[in-house]
């Protein structure tokens, strides 16, 4: 298990290598994709036993990913 940023952690032989939050096998996609979709860091957090720290890393991981991105528009 290595641990790519704060709280998020990614090892092959856990959900395939997909980035998890630490001492979970729950995915920063599936956090991200709750608190896009209105879910409350409340409801989060019962539903996946995470912290709201864990919340916080998550999309603090995602914004950081997000950055890093290139986009190649094409005119």
């Amino acid at each position: 298990m290595i641990e790519i940023a704060p709280g998020i952690t990614v090892d092959p032989a856990i959900r395939f290598g997909r980035p998890v939050i630490r001492d979970t096998r729950v995915p920063v996609e599936i956090i991200v994709g709750r608190v896009a979709s209105g879910m409350s860091f409340v409801e989060i957090t019962a539903e996946y036993d995470v912290t709201e720290e864990d919340i916080s890393n998550a999309l603090k991981y995602a914004a950081q990913r997000l950055s890093e991105e290139q986009i190649w528009v094409m005119v």
